[in-house]
């Protein structure tokens, strides 16, 4: 992320990014290469932003999984390589930073294959590594590539070394194999024992990666400018170009219930009609800046555009392409770009049409719940006003960064992905809006979940002259799998007019209301489904709020009658530290009831992998940089959420009986 000038990355132009020296948002750009237009998005490696790589990847066709040459598969990487998997994102592998100490390409190559299970092999070969590192041997067109001028500008072809010619058959002739086990083209010409020329391995390549049945593998320095034009030739033969992926969109012209699925003309042309999504939000000198990608047709400067979900039409009065954070005035964009608006009202998420007719809708991107809690306030009570307005355009930008009242706590809380994420926008506050604040004790976000089936039949009745209330549900409250333990689920199973289908949204929203406070600990209930399965009506006395409130009462006997249990996440940690602190880190995780999964060795550092409850990992990093006198470092990710601890159930139920039974204590205390 720095060079030696310190400044930081063209990438990363926010103020904050280049003093840390981390990457906090995600900035697009773009550049020709041998004539082809490539749009990049570069993102954040640190998983505490990990929605920016969530919406990136969204809207991208391809990605580049750029691995260190030193540390190689890292905790953060597990979870980059689920994103690019959930949305069918065919990648490239790219190994930096080959100059460094200790840097072992062949030992990530194999944890590409053994701890992501990608089908990868290697396209290119470093010639030297560390301070030895000279060029790269292409292993299809069987050359040497050297990278020259202090920049690596000018790039010289000439003969593999000699030293180097039985490995770089060897590579080839592996590569050529575990092509063949997923290309059939290439894989008749391996059994019939033909020799395949240089376009038909690139062409087998470009099948298989957009199938995302292999990942070709390169290796190079990016600091020093090595490997990374033949970086740029492979996402440009291997990788898919909009015309080869299909984009699906909803159209709920028969309501939301039963939408359609259509197939987007990815043809660069205005003939069919635009659709575009908006998949980042970002406010800017100039007002709130909307990142779009076009799907389908096009868009000029001067065209109106309908926002699918609030029906509010904007008329288009500037668009730009981005380059971090400078901006190119165009006149028009197509399928397949990534532009940027100004002045829309909008949602990240929100589908744009020109066509009024058209009620369509782009699949939105996951977005992960968050898992840490802290209290947030203005220093001085004088800035509240910025402080609000900073909270508002933060949480707007970023879906995982959500900030709610308390009215128990009478505090503001912020709720993130992590201790970096809340920090990160505390720091913002100050420097963009000059509302200086401080942050609470960090909270885990703990959740309730029912251990086993209960049943349900409550009647509400009320009458107190004029129309009253009367509603009865019946059913069963049971556990979801455990690996859906963090979703909520309701299924009508009602048979006849008992509980009348425009009733049946009441009965569902009561049930999601209640859920948001359990009642062992207060905290959100998860990893549960309803299953309305009778009920009873009033001609007259029922209504929406009758069968809302029935389904919440009922739900409140359920609390008391079912067998509950505290769910906390659980998070994948790995240290990184010298040979020497290996018995001290090991047991000073245990002391944190962690449990550890595996070790790895590197260049007289060992790295350590476990699952810690996220609730005992506070303040590790202080205590691990004490332990190791500063040498040592880690990294963690949110796994799942597991049962917590008896101690901390037990614990977490007894804080919330003093929270609404203060009385009681006082009581005790007395």
């Amino acid at each position: 992320v720095r060079g030696r000038d310190q400044v930081g990355a063209k990438m990363d132009f926010m103020e904050l990014e280049r003093q840390r020296g981390i990457t906090i948002q995600s900035a697009a750009t773009y550049v020709m290469w041998n004539d082809y237009n490539i749009n990049i998005i570069d993102t954040p490696g640190h998983v505490d932003f990990t929605v920016e790589v969530e919406r990136a990847l969204r809207v991208l066709d391809g990605a580049v999984l750029v691995l260190c040459a030193v540390g190689g598969v890292q905790s953060q990487t597990y979870t980059v390589n689920r994103q690019m998997k959930r949305y069918n994102v065919p990648s490239l592998a790219f190994i930096n930073k080959l100059d460094r100490q200790g840097s072992n390409p062949a030992r990530v190559l194999h944890q590409l294959r053994s701890k992501l299970h990608h089908n990868a092999a290697f396209v290119n070969i470093p010639i030297g590594l560390e301070s030895e590192h000279k060029g790269l041997v292409d292993l299809i067109q069987e050359k040497a590539l050297y990278f020259e001028e202090p920049q690596g500008l000018i790039i010289r072809e000439d003969e593999i070394p000699a030293d180097m010619r039985a490995e770089a058959r060897d590579k080839r002739q592996e590569l050529i194999e575990i092509i063949s086990n997923v290309d059939e083209p290439l894989g008749e010409m391996f059994l019939e024992e033909k020799t395949p020329s240089v376009q038909d391995i690139m062409g087998a390549i470009r099948r298989t990666t957009i199938k995302r049945e292999f990942t070709p593998v390169l290796v190079g320095t990016a600091l020093k400018n090595k490997g990374v034009q033949p970086l740029l030739d492979a996402i440009v033969s291997y990788l898919p170009n909009p015309s080869e992926v299909t984009n699906i969109c909803l159209d709920c012209t028969d309501g939301v219930e039963n939408p359609k699925k259509v197939v987007l003309n990815p043809a660069r042309s205005s003939e069919a009609p635009f659709v575009g999504l908006a998949f980042k939000l970002e406010a800017g000198k100039f007002g709130q800046l909307t990142y779009v990608r076009v799907y389908q047709g096009g868009l000029k400067k001067g065209d109106t555009i309908i926002n699918t979900r609030t029906q509010k039409k904007t008329r288009i009065q500037r668009l730009v392409r981005m380059n971090a954070d400078e901006m190119e005035d165009v006149n028009e964009v197509f399928a397949g770009d990534i532009c940027a608006l100004f002045g829309i009202d909008c949602s990240s998420g929100d589908t744009f049409v020109m066509r009024g007719n058209l009620n369509l809708s782009m699949e939105s991107m996951f977005i992960a719940d968050p898992v840490i809690s802290m209290s947030i306030k203005p220093v001085k009570s004088a800035d509240i006003e910025q402080f609000s307005r900073g909270i508002s355009r933060f949480s707007k930008e970023d879906p995982t960064f959500r900030v709610l009242w308390d009215n128990e706590s009478k505090e503001t809380i912020a709720s993130g992905m992590g201790e970096l994420h809340l920090d990160i926008y505390a720091q913002r506050l100050e420097r963009e809006y000059g509302a200086k604040c401080v942050l609470g004790k960090p909270k885990v976000a703990f959740r309730e979940t029912l251990v086993a089936p209960c049943q349900f039949d409550y009647l509400h009745k009320k009458q107190s002259g004029g129309q009253g209330q009367y509603a009865r549900v019946i059913g069963v409250v049971e556990p979801l799998p455990v690996e859906e333990n963090t979703k909520l689920d309701f299924v009508s199973e009602v048979v006849g007019t008992n509980v009348p289908r425009q009733f049946i949204p009441s009965v569902k929203a009561g049930f999601l209301r209640v859920c948001e406070k359990g009642g062992l600990s207060g905290h959100k209930v998860t990893g549960v489904r309803l299953r309305l399965q009778d009920g009873a009506n009033h001609s007259v006395d029922s209504s929406d709020l009758a069968f809302q409130l029935a389904t919440e009462m009922a739900m409140k006997e359920v609390f008391e009658d079912g067998k509950w249990q505290i769910l906390e996440p659980i998070m994948t940690v790995e240290i990184t530290a010298p040979e020497e602190y290996r018995s001290a880190v090991i047991e000073n995780v245990l002391k944190r009831s962690a449990v550890i999964v595996g070790t790895d060795n590197i260049e007289g550092s060992f790295v350590l992998y476990c699952e810690a409850p996220l609730n005992e990992m506070f303040g590790y990093a202080t205590e691990l940089r004490s332990l190791t006198q500063g040498k040592g470092e880690f990294a963690m990710e949110y796994c799942r959420y597991s049962p917590a601890l008896p101690s901390t159930q037990e614990k977490l139920m007894q804080e919330y009986q003093n929270v609404i039974n203060p009385q009681q204590e006082k009581k005790k205390k007395n």
